[in-house]
This record gives structure tokens, sequence and C-alpha cells, in this order.
């Protein structure tokens, strides 16, 4: 349905290493960057964050009630992509976990990163494909 996402930050090389450590775990390459490093990109052909200052050159802010969802293969990818964005600085704002209320596969895990963006990582398959 998304092409793609961008997420405004107010330092690009603060924000570059929690983005580093989120990606690498899971496994979405950096695809795109500018030549002064303020402009960045994730992921492939079926869907794309990008990272930059925003164009207007006002501040960045963040969305009240917003947030940017990133699709998991597994639990355990979840659990490891929230570990890795906290453990780089991004704040917890809901720990690994199955929400049943959403739907009966739904496990996820919520941050915010150093701009205050929110993001989660979620696994929407069953534990017999996902792993527990």
């Amino acid at each position: 349905m998304f092409s793609h996402v961008t997420l405004g930050t107010n330092d690009p090389a603060r924000a570059r290493p929690l983005y580093d450590a989120l990606f690498a775990v899971l496994g979405r390459p950096l695809f795109f960057e500018s030549p002064d490093g303020d402009f960045f990109g994730y992921g492939t052909a079926a869907g794309r964050l990008f990272i930059c200052r925003p164009f207007d050159g006002k501040p960045a802010s963040i969305g009240n009630g917003t947030h940017v969802a990133l699709d998991a293969p597994t639990r355990q990818t979840v659990r490891d992509a929230h570990a890795a964005a906290i453990a780089a600085g991004a704040r917890d704002e809901g720990s690994p976990g199955e929400r049943p209320h959403y739907h009966e596969h739904y496990y996820g895990a919520y941050f915010r990163d150093l701009d205050g963006n929110k993001l989660q990582v979620v696994c929407h398959l069953p534990v017999s494909q996902a792993g527990p």
C-alpha cells in the first residue's frame, strides 16, 4: 500500500546509529544516503523509510497519534529490534508482547526515536510460523 514513509529529525548524525542498529536487525539495508549524510533511507522496493531534516527548514516535530509500524518476520526479531533500538538510545513505549486486542497473532513492541517519533516493530504471524 505504501511506497515510503519519511520521518523528520533535527540531527541526522545523531539519529543515524539508532536506525542503522534497528534496520540491521530487521534485515533492511541502507539503500540511499545523500552526499552530506543528512538524508538517508532503508528498505527495499516493497517499502522504504527515510530519515531527514524537514524540507521546509523548520524544526522536526512529532505527530500526536502517529507512529510507523515495521514488519518483522518472527517474534524474536521483534524482541531483537526493540532491544537494538533501546540500546541505541530509543525510549521504550511498550515492551515486546502479544496484543490480542488487535488480533490473535499480533506481537509487537513500541519505542520513540531520539527525536520523539514513535515506531513499532510487529509480527502478525501465528506462533507456529513466527516462533515463541
